[in-house]
This record gives structure tokens, C-alpha cells and sequence, in this order.
């Protein structure tokens, strides 16, 4: 559970967790949670029990963000081109996600979390909908951290809902082709009034953004996994070792040093 996960860190990742601390962190880290599947098969398992051991590594991701105060972390949960998978997998995936809200969301509550969703739940069934926006009804107020669930999901379908929006507006005179710019444009996604993530992380050494935020990813600094660490591999000591690497880079947004 996210409040009795283990706590005890080791001395190299408690030397960390100080490092981090040292430098400003990520306002909004966002992660691409890759290479379940692959888990699962090196060891001879079902593709699920690599999503189901990823859901463990993801408890310990949001109590170390947590922990260091960050205050928007985005999970790459179930794309719009997941639908694609086995139709067993896909309930499975569903399922899981059911399952980890209906017992954690009441723990992240009570730490103050707020749970937001991007994406179209339309495709979602009436129950599974009704779990999801019942944990959004709950935390809708908290001021913690926000964890922003990637749901149904795809960078092009945003853009495209957006385009199609503002179009609406402007043509119901809501407002101007004059008044759109960078500003106006972001308020039309799903991650309005989010800020853009300052640091992007992909597991399992893939070298792609797979269509996650595109828009909002211009000047997000991008940290790629060895190929080895596969998602339920990734911990608190690989996840503080690239907030490290982001410290350590300098963020230029096209300009130069001084």
C-alpha cells in the first residue's frame, strides 16, 4: 500500500535522496512505464504478471515523489493505440487499474494526492468509468501531489480535439483567430493548467516518445533507461539517478548560457 510500502533506503539511495535535495527538482516529471511485457517473458510469466508487478514499482514512484515534493507526476497509464493488444490484455490492463484505485485511493486521499486523468474515457465501460471519476470526485480538492493518469490517451488525438475546439469557439464567436497563441492553445488539452514537464522518463531503453504529451514535451529534458531496467525493474535508486541526470543538465529553451 503506497503509505506501508518500505521505507528503509539503502545507503547509496538515502545519499541520493540528500544529492536530489541539494539541487532544484522537477516540477512535473512525467514517465512512459515500458517494458512489462518483457519482464513477464524473460521469466516465463504471463505478459499481466509483468503490469501487475509494474503497479508495485509504481507505489514506490509516487511515495519517492512524494517524499521529494514534487508536485505533478504524469504516468504513460493505457494509450489510444493499446486497444490494439490481445482483447485479454486490454481487460486485464483495465482491470488492474480498477483494482489499484479501488484499494489506494482512499491511502492517497488521506496523503493529500489529487488524481486527475488525461484522455477520453468515452471508450471506457459505465463501471469502469464510474471508478475512475469516483477516485477524481474525491481528491479533486487536495493540494499534494498530482498524480495525472494517462488514459485512453494520444498526443496527435490532443492536438486534434484541441484544433477542433478552438475552430467551435471561433466560430460561435467565443473567441478570435487573433486571440490564439501558445497560451490559449494549452488551456484546450487535457493537461490545462498543468505545467509542461520539466523531465520526461522512458524505461527499457526504447529511444521514442510513442506519442506521449508532444505538444507539452518541447523543452523536457529526455532521460532513457539501459535496456536491462524493464519497468517493475525501475526503483527509487534508478528514479533519483535521473533526477540527478536532469539536475545536472542545463535547461537553455533555445537561448544560450550566460
Amino acid at each position: 500500500m503506497f503509505l506501508n510500502g518500505d521505507n528503509k533506503y539503502t545507503d547509496e539511495t538515502t545519499k541520493l535522496m540528500a544529492l536530489v535535495r541539494k539541487k532544484p527538482l522537477p516540477v512535473h516529471v512525467a514517465i512512459i512505464m515500458d517494458g512489462n511485457g518483457r519482464w513477464a517473458k524473460k521469466r516465463g510469466l504471463h505478459r499481466v504478471a509483468g503490469h501487475r508487478q509494474g503497479v508495485e514499482t509504481l507505489r514506490d514512484v509516487i511515495k519517492t515523489s512524494d517524499d521529494l515534493g514534487i508536485k505533478h507526476l504524469t504516468i504513460f497509464a493505457f494509450s489510444t493505440e493499446n486497444w490494439k493488444r490481445p482483447v485479454s490484455e486490454v481487460n486485464a490492463l483495465i482491470d488492474l487499474l480498477v483494482e489499484y484505485l479501488r484499494k489506494e485511493v482512499m491511502e492517497l486521499h488521506s496523503k493529500n494526492v489529487k488524481i486527475v486523468i488525461l484522455g477520453c474515457l468515452d471508450a471506457f465501460h459505465p463501471s469502469v468509468r464510474r471508478e475512475i471519476e469516483r477516485a477524481v470526485e474525491l481528491t479533486k480538492d487536495n493540494s499534494g501531489l498530482n498524480i495525472n493518469i494517462a488514459l485512453n490517451y494520444g498526443g496527435r488525438a490532443e492536438i486534434i480535439r484541441a484544433v477542433k475546439n478552438i475552430i467551435q469557439d471561433v466560430n460561435d464567436k467565443k473567441i478570435s483567430p487573433d486571440d490564439i497563441d501558445e497560451k490559449l492553445f494549452s488551456s484546450y488539452l487535457y493537461t490545462a493548467n498543468i505545467p509542461d514537464p520539466d523531465l520526461l522518463i522512458r524505461t527499457s531503453g526504447e529511444l521514442r516518445i510513442s506519442n506521449f504529451l508532444l505538444y507539452q514535451i518541447a523543452y523536457t529534458e529526455l532521460v532513457f533507461t539501459q535496456p536491462d531496467v524493464l519497468w517493475p525493474d525501475f526503483n527509487k535508486k534508478t528514479y533519483l539517478e535521473a533526477i540527478v541526470e536532469y539536475q545536472n543538465r542545463q535547461r537553455r529553451y533555445g537561448g544560450i548560457n550566460t
